[in-house]
């Protein structure tokens, strides 16, 4: 049973930063795919960002450029480093792991952009 625990998450000024972290237990995490998604009040859960096992990223459109994603397997932890936030980036903010066809998730860390 892998176990996701976020954090990281708060209040920011538009144009602030944070960085999320996931710390993952119980997995074998180096062997992973990794993902941050988030869900904003009304609306369905979204790809923010993933990294493989062999570190290869991806990005949706909207946090191209202002965020990224990384991880490291010795402490088994993935990050989401966010720059030039903005009120729209306001959301829960939850890590994915999956290993082939099975996937975990973690509870979430809310994110709340101010304007």
């Amino acid at each position: 049973q892998v176990h996701l625990v976020e954090s990281g998450g708060g209040l920011v000024q538009e144009a602030g930063s944070l960085r999320l972290s996931c710390a993952a237990s119980g997995s074998t995490f180096s062997m992973s795919g990794m993902g941050w998604y988030r869900q904003a009040p009304g609306k369905g859960r979204e790809l923010v960002a993933r990294i493989s096992t062999g570190g290869y990223t991806l990005y949706t459109d909207s946090v191209k450029g202002r965020f990224t994603i990384s991880r490291d397997n010795v402490k088994n932890m993935l990050y989401l480093q966010m720059n030039s936030l903005k009120p729209e980036d306001t959301a829960m903010y939850c890590c994915r792991h999956q290993t082939g066809p099975i996937t975990y998730w973690g509870q979430g860390t809310q994110v709340t952009v101010s304007s």
